[in-house]
């Protein structure tokens, strides 16, 4: 054989071995599984600031404990997410927009492939315009530079990891909160379109006028759970379907969210040994679909409970489950986004009308009941924008699927999409990337109630809940 033969004989063999080894090469790469965490502390640095959640405007000038924007980057190799959840009530989608814009020229993660929730605490500082209180304008512009701040640190932490997930239970905290009422004695908006509203929120332990819940409740404490290599917690990632708590005084806080944060991390190195539990660390508590649930009983004795608790009972709900999780060294990520227009409810003329006369009517023009705040509020929706552009998103980490709900969700509605989901376990993140208030099954529209009530951040078409179940369903399939 000559040398020339032989040149190309062993061309022949070994350039398949070369192209193997080339690809097995590639695909061991693409299945490097990476996790980072960070805890940025959003506290604002100016005081006194404005804060929302109730009907009337407040300000607070005293930090009880900080507030964060807790944050944890994902890499499968080919695709990267960042999911960040901020204590506060509600984000705006411009500012989420402006928010995920930054961290995109900061991270390269693109925008869809970034979500961005607020925990629904009531003690943090207003960044929408909602009824008659209107956003800080010093902190919502601050904001989201802090938030991308978070994420690009957590990038900056990506190390090798592995990742899994369990559902824990806490049937304790969370009871539905809107009840039918007996004809004529739930309290009714005079400039909302309805009259004789029949479900009523809160009606008291001692209301005979109670005939029964209007819907069921998720109990479930659902938990993403991501470990280095050698097994040293890096994250857990849970979600609960409550309301806040609430803390005693005119005080920001994390509410339970933030206990939960910290007290998640306690309870692993309880387990584990402080030393096996870096300083970097990140419990994170999102919230489920709470829209209609809060943590009150009322039809058992008053019990006890306040944002201490609710968080050491989550913490305790993950950590039981925590403790037998399978860790993988590598499972796929995916994730996609839709956007969907829907019409929305707006004030007619006539109501605008009644409004302006019921304002004009009070005696020194101040605002002191609730009806006076929705004749504000229906004014202020005069010449409001006829639709809304909403985003939804799906994630896929492995046989876990999450999604993202840009709104108040009732606990019917996430145990539908649970059910329906060809991933188990899923859990449903809501008030993410955007809020349009309460998203109300059309069938609980018709009960009428506070959620039901028009605002700037509630008014969805009454149809919307059933579009936008069924598409993230469709979303969920779709990764699938």
């Amino acid at each position: 054989m000559s040398k020339n033969n032989v040149f190309l004989w062993c061309l022949c063999i070994a350039a398949p071995v070369f192209w193997f080894l080339l690809f097995f090469a590639a695909s061991a790469s693409a299945q490097s599984f990476q996790a980072g965490a960070f805890a940025v502390d959003i506290t604002p640095i100016k005081l006194p600031v404005i804060v929302n959640g109730g009907f009337f405007p407040r300000t607070f000038e005293t930090v009880n404990d900080p507030l964060h924007a807790r944050c944890l980057v994902l890499d499968d190799g080919t695709e990267r997410i960042a999911l960040a959840v901020v204590d506060n009530c509600m984000l705006p989608l411009s500012l989420v927009e402006e928010t995920k814009r930054l961290i995109e020229n900061e991270t390269k993660i693109r925008r869809d492939r970034i979500m961005i929730s607020a925990t629904h605490c009531h003690s943090a500082p207003s960044l929408i315009f909602t009824r008659i209180t209107p956003a800080d304008a010093d902190y919502a512009a601050w904001l989201p530079k802090k938030i991308a701040e978070g994420v690009a640190a957590a990038v900056k932490n990506l190390a090798p990891a592995k990742i899994g997930w369990a559902v824990g239970n806490d049937p304790n905290n969370v009871f539905c909160r809107r009840f039918l009422m007996k004809e004529g004695t739930a309290t009714t908006n005079p400039f909302g379109g309805k009259s004789n509203d029949r479900a009523m929120m809160n009606p008291g332990h001692a209301n005979p006028n109670k005939i029964a819940r209007t819907g069921p409740v998720d109990t479930a404490v659902s938990v993403l759970s991501v470990v280095s290599k050698d097994d040293k917690p890096i994250a857990v990632f849970a979600n609960y379907s409550t309301h806040y708590t609430g803390v005693s005084g005119n005080v920001l806080s994390g509410d339970y969210f933030a206990v939960f944060a910290a007290r998640i991390k306690d309870k692993i190195a309880e387990k584990i040994g402080a030393e096996n539990v870096p300083d970097s660390f990140v419990g994170i508590m999102s919230n489920g679909t709470s829209g209609d649930a809060n943590c009150i009983d009322v039809f058992n004795p008053n019990r006890k409970f306040d944002y201490k608790s609710v968080g050491e009972d989550t913490a305790q709900a993950a950590m039981d489950v925590w403790v037998n999780i399978q860790h993988f060294d590598w499972v796929p990520l995916k994730m996609i986004e839709k956007r969907i227009t829907f019409n929305n409810r707006v004030p007619t003329p006539e109501e605008v009308q009644a409004a302006k006369a019921h304002i004009a009517a009070l005696p020194d023009g101040k605002h002191k009941t609730v009806n006076d705040i929705y004749a504000q509020t229906t004014i202020t929706m005069d010449g409001f924008p006829k639709t809304s552009e909403i985003p939804l998103q799906a994630i896929r980490i492995g046989e876990l699927g999450i999604t993202a709900l840009p709104g108040e969700i009732y606990g019917i509605t996430g145990l539908e999409i649970k059910a329906r989901s060809p991933f188990a376990p899923t859990f449903n993140v809501s008030l993410a990337n955007a809020c349009f208030g309460y998203i109300v099954p059309e069938e609980q529209h018709r009960l009428g109630g506070y959620n039901t009530w028009r605002t700037q951040t509630s008014h969805l078409e009454v149809g919307a809940e059933a579009v936008i179940r069924q598409t993230v369903v469709e979303m969920l399939n779709e990764l699938r």
